[in-house]
């Protein structure tokens, strides 16, 4: 069971109020997964946004058969599976826990519809989902100019 206890640990809803929280409650579902549990796989169907209570969540892209990337890890109080919050997306990545976790999960569409409710309230978590967004943006832009750099046809010109 989930409790505004374990709400308000979670970065995302940070500037929320209790009475907030409160209201979310009723919409959220605690999973436990095992190490190497698959939460959601890339290009499946976006419909449930999860915040990390514990554990720890990689980011997984398949470039081959035999090779995935990771993007990046998720660490305990910090949200993934934001495409959820976008109508009719998909995951761009496998969520993948490297150890037991326990995952606070809310529909897309009804938290969506929590946030369109209160304006205010939607504005705090939608910029919070957008600073995820930069964060890795930047990070993934970051990886993509260190591995140009180590390009041998770009090497010769640095």
């Amino acid at each position: 069971m989930v409790s505004i206890e374990d709400l308000k640990k979670i970065f995302l809803l940070q500037k929320l109020s209790d009475k907030d929280l409160e209201q979310i409650l009723p919409i959220t579902r605690l999973h436990e997964f095992k190490e190497e549990e698959v939460v959601f796989k890339e290009g499946d169907k976006a419909d449930t946004f999860y915040m990390l209570k514990r554990g720890k969540v990689l980011l997984e892209v398949d470039i081959s058969e035999l090779i995935s990337i990771s993007l990046g890890a998720v660490k305990t109080g910090f949200s993934f599976g934001w495409s959820a919050l976008m109508p009719d997306s998909v995951y761009t990545s496998h969520a993948i826990c490297s150890e037991p976790c326990e995952v606070i999960a809310v529909s897309g569409e009804e938290f969506l519809t929590f946030l369109g409710k209160d304006h205010t309230v939607g504005y705090h978590v939608m910029e919070g989902v957008a600073r995820i967004i930069r964060d890795r943006l930047e990070r993934r832009t970051s990886q993509f100019l260190m591995v140009m750099k180590k390009h041998p046809d770009i090497q010769r010109f640095l």
